[in-house]
């Protein structure tokens, strides 16, 4: 880990993925020195290939100072398309607010140069934190024997997070789906629109939506077979066994993932916190609390995952400047208090979304789709949210 100065431990935060780095840069932005600390040697640029920013996610990364930046590597998303091919109907409408795709990496390399040089250290995995009986500090122990006492804990290590085990969040669950993610490079340009178009057929789901003249990012959400795990670690056996599935999609999604770039393919279980041990779980003890994935890890369906950790980043940060590292306790509770309700709605509808896509029966997904229109009539109201400001 190196020979750092212990005041510079005050505030560690667990985890150099989006939130992680979010929340360094909106501590540093209200003058709250932290240090992340990543298992990874090097930046986790690659895990998901490209990740779609809607408008409450754009508001917080201009409270970062870093929205015009990453405005500049991707186009803005004019309209939405929806292709059944099972009964041929098609369906068109404006998007709502700004969307763009953004690169997984352009986004974690522009948090990452908005911190001091010495912000984040590397191969740094954490293996177990508790409270010290004495002082109330957490003790954090990591996996080569060395352990730090900081005044505030923040994990933002995903879904398997061991700060939300020691919080005593109840464990993720699974969808009854799966997800295969790629880019896709076309030379002399792609011919689509600026569109983020969805091909869906019986329990398929895919996704395409341009990056920048050149660049499409991709995705695929099908049921889950239980296969060899290590098959899918091979990215050729992740593009063949994709495009056996797709066989009777057009040939223009099909060609889409033949010339998908073989380092950009990915395979993943698609992992949940359930809605209802989101509005009863515990996000905070003493001086620790967890955001991003760690706390409200949820799936894709309605591209909101990495902007409501970029929204709590920014509630965070204020809450801690407001309060102070004297009142932290005070601090995380006002900043639980403001983000549950946000993400049990985001949480809620995203669940639906998935379930109905992944139903088996007619009757499952009659009942979701009576449930999204009781419980959200405006299906795209989850972009209106604003965190406020630092």
């Amino acid at each position: 880990m190196g020979e750092v100065a212990m005041d510079d431990y005050e505030v560690v935060i667990i985890g150099a993925g989006i939130c992680g780095l979010a929340t360094a840069v909106a501590l540093q932005k209200k003058g709250i020195k932290s240090v992340v600390m990543e298992r990874s040697e090097a930046l986790r640029n690659i895990t998901g290939a490209a990740i779609g920013i809607r408008q409450n996610g754009w508001r917080a990364l201009h409270q970062l100072g870093v929205a015009d930046v990453l405005r500049r590597t991707a186009i803005n998303i004019k309209r939405e398309r929806i292709v059944g091919l099972d009964g041929g109907k098609q369906q068109e409408m404006p998007m709502k607010g700004e969307i763009r795709c953004l690169r997984r990496k352009d986004l974690i390399d522009t948090l990452y140069a908005a911190l001091p040089p010495t912000s984040v250290k590397f191969g740094c995995e954490l293996e177990s934190i508790k409270l010290d009986p004495n002082t109330t500090k957490p003790v954090l122990r990591f996996i080569d024997g060395s352990f730090i006492t900081p005044k505030v804990v923040i994990g933002c290590e995903g879904g398997k997070s061991i700060v939300a085990n020691f919080l005593n969040l109840k464990p993720t669950k699974m969808f009854p789906l799966c997800g295969v993610r790629g880019l896709s490079n076309y030379p002399n340009g792609h011919p689509f629109d600026q569109e983020f178009a969805r091909f869906r057929k019986d329990n398929n789901l895919v996704g395409r939506i341009p990056m920048d003249n050149n660049l499409v990012y991709w995705f695929c959400a099908h049921p889950y077979f239980p296969k060899d795990d290590r098959i899918w670690e091979d990215p050729e056996a992740i593009r063949q066994s994709t495009l056996a599935l797709l066989s009777d999609y057009p040939q223009e999604v099909k060609e889409m993932i033949e010339i998908a770039d073989a380092n950009s393919l990915s395979f993943t279980r698609l992992r949940y916190r359930a809605p209802w041990d989101l509005l009863r779980g515990t996000f905070c003890k003493g001086r620790v609390t967890v955001a991003g994935d760690a706390m409200h890890v949820m799936g894709p369906f309605l591209g909101q995952g990495g902007s409501a950790g970029l929204e709590d980043a920014v509630v965070l940060a204020r809450n801690l400047a407001q309060m102070g590292l004297d009142n932290v306790e005070e601090a995380f509770n006002l900043y639980v208090k403001e983000r549950r309700m946000r993400v049990v709605r985001l949480s809620l509808q995203t669940y639906f979304t998935g379930m109905l896509l992944g139903a088996s029966s007619r009757l499952k997904q009659f009942m979701y789709v009576v449930l999204l229109s009781l419980l959200f009539r405006n299906s795209s109201g989850h972009v209106d949210y604003d965190c406020g400001s630092l």
